[in-house]
């Protein structure tokens, strides 16, 4: 053996460790339960109101959340996201308008490229479904009635799970969502605030 070889040994060493197969692999029929905190960060650009005089900004908010996802086979899961609910700031052109909570759930089909390994790379896409409600009008709003639509939108996932047990791992992950909500003042349309977020966080795993 000569010295590059020895060099290499304890990378080489790792990364076997990695490769190798937990004592209990993913099988089909699998559920796997996900409590964990994530942020919702919208987009840096929400677009305008009112024919463009009012520039709107949604700020960011984290909360628990909840997934459940269900194993067609160790590398084909369908997960279901819910949260507490997400509570945001609006500001028009800097001033504070807007209060607004907002449930996100989301349905992914998710790929595990390394269901038996330690570390667990996958990739999903699915579709979003998001609430808005218990609107607070404040500031050049205050005294008018705000409506926003509910939002349906596609959905991106991606993430890493490490496994520190046969059943128990360790998951971040990030999400893309296309949320967009018409918003009315006073029941008259003044545009469409585009909040598509990153939500991205930890949780802890159980499969059962």
């Amino acid at each position: 053996m000569n010295a590059s070889t020895l060099r290499h040994t304890p990378l080489l060493a790792a990364l076997l460790a990695l490769a190798a197969p937990l004592a209990q692999a993913a099988d089909a029929g699998d559920w796997q339960l996900k409590l964990g905190a994530h942020v919702v960060d919208p987009t840096s650009d929400n677009g305008s109101l009112a024919g463009g005089a009012l520039k709107s900004d949604v700020d960011s908010s984290w909360r628990p959340t909840i997934a459940l996802e269900y194993f067609f086979t160790p590398h084909l899961g369908l997960e279901v996201l819910g949260a507490l609910p997400f509570a945001h700031e609006v500001r028009l052109n800097g001033a504070k308008a807007v209060s607004v909570k907002q449930l996100p759930p989301t349905v992914s089909l998710q790929w595990h490229f390394n269901p038996s390994g330690k570390i667990d790379p996958f990739v999903g896409a699915g579709l979003n479904y998001t609430r808005f409600f218990s609107v607070d009008e404040k500031g050049p709003l205050a005294g008018t009635n705000v409506d926003l639509s509910d939002s349906w939108g596609l959905a991106a996932h991606a993430g890493l799970e490490f496994r520190t047990s046969a059943r128990a791992s360790i998951i971040v992950d990030a999400r893309w969502a296309d949320i967009d909500t018409k918003v009315k003042v006073d029941g008259a349309r003044v545009g469409t605030v585009a909040i598509d977020p990153l939500v991205y966080g930890v949780a802890f795993a159980y499969r059962f």
